[in-house]
């Protein structure tokens, strides 16, 4: 009986010790959660102030009110932070910029993509336009080309890869050009509909 009684206890114990080191685990990814989000929201907000190369990394703790060490345990420098954001983008901007099936982009979706960029104009700009951008330009190709493949494509004449390269070409230099005009020479109208008759041309001529 006894011996029952302590293997019912032992049993209790190890259950509500792996139940606290349950709950330890979640508040410490959930603190794991909030600093990430606070450093990646700190370096956006930062780059609406002031250019990438002036911001420093005690500049984006101070901005999240992260510890200093805290930062090298999420990212090795801010150039990774800044990739990691680059990579959440282009993401973004992948699935904006490429058709679901194999019905080509439209007007509207171009005008999405304008407005996207033009509501996060210092960012883009950083990542097209600064010293992270031919790298920036093959990862969008390298995502887009992935998901491309996995559709149908939209003129028989052009090899599915060249018509991803062709578009994401386009559409990459005409958004980096329009980034390096002065803000509000151009709206996103305008650059919505020449993106749309530029890969248009480009791409759906009939063969």
């Amino acid at each position: 009986m006894t011996d029952t009684l302590q293997h019912s206890n032992d049993v209790s114990d190890t259950v509500s010790h792996n139940a606290d080191l349950l709950r330890r685990s979640s508040r410490k990814d959930a603190r794991v959660m909030r600093s990430s989000r606070a450093l990646r929201e700190a370096l956006l907000g930062l780059l609406e102030r002031k250019p990438y190369d002036q911001i420093t990394v005690r500049d984006i703790c101070a901005e999240a009110s992260v510890h200093y060490a805290t930062f090298f345990r999420h990212h090795a420098s801010k150039e990774a932070l800044l990739n990691a954001i680059a990579a959440e983008q282009i993401e973004t901007l992948v699935d904006l910029t490429l058709p679901s099936s194999g019905e080509a982009l439209g007007a509207e979706s171009f005008v999405h993509l304008c407005r996207y960029v033009d509501e996060h104009r210092a960012l883009w700009s950083t990542l097209l336009n600064g010293g992270a951008a031919a790298t920036m330009r093959e990862e969008w190709l390298r995502r887009s080309t992935l998901i491309a493949a996995e559709v149908e494509p939209i003129a028989s004449w052009l090899p599915k890869d060249l018509g991803v390269i062709c578009s994401i070409s386009l559409i990459a230099e005409t958004v980096s050009w329009w980034l390096r005009e002065a803000e509000g020479d151009y709206s996103v109208e305008e650059i919505a509909e020449i993106l749309n008759r530029l890969v248009t041309a480009a791409t759906l001529t009939p063969g």
